[in-house]
This record gives structure tokens, sequence and C-alpha cells, in this order.
């Protein structure tokens, strides 16, 4: 969390693989590549609207 209330783009921030600036190391964010190719399908059952907010937020251009 202490990531996302320090990043620039505040409440417009798009999501991690659309943004500019990479907040991750290169391992970490490879590291979150691999657990939502797992988790991202899955999430479309488990929490249908956070899944739909986050397909929406992706859509979304960092500043």
């Amino acid at each position: 969390m202490t990531r996302l209330t320090h990043c620039k783009f505040g409440e417009s921030k798009p999501t991690c693989g659309k943004c500019t600036v990479h907040c991750y190391k290169p391992e970490k964010r490879q590291r979150i590549i691999e657990v939502m190719r797992y988790s991202g399908p899955k999430m479309l059952f488990a929490h249908p609207i956070a899944a739909i907010r986050h397909l929406v937020d992706e859509r979304k251009k960092a500043n």
C-alpha cells in the first residue's frame, strides 16, 4: 500500500501493467504477471465486480 499512497498519479493511476512509471523491481513485476495470469480468470467468478473494475481501470492511460 505504501507504493500506492506515494504514486504520482494518485486516484487516476492505471493498472501496474499499463503504468509508465514502474515502482517494482523487474523480478517482482515478473512475479506479479505470473500471479495475475493464474488468478485473473478466477477473479471473474470469485469477485466479479472487482474484476470488472480492474478491467475498466486497465483501459485508463497514465497522465
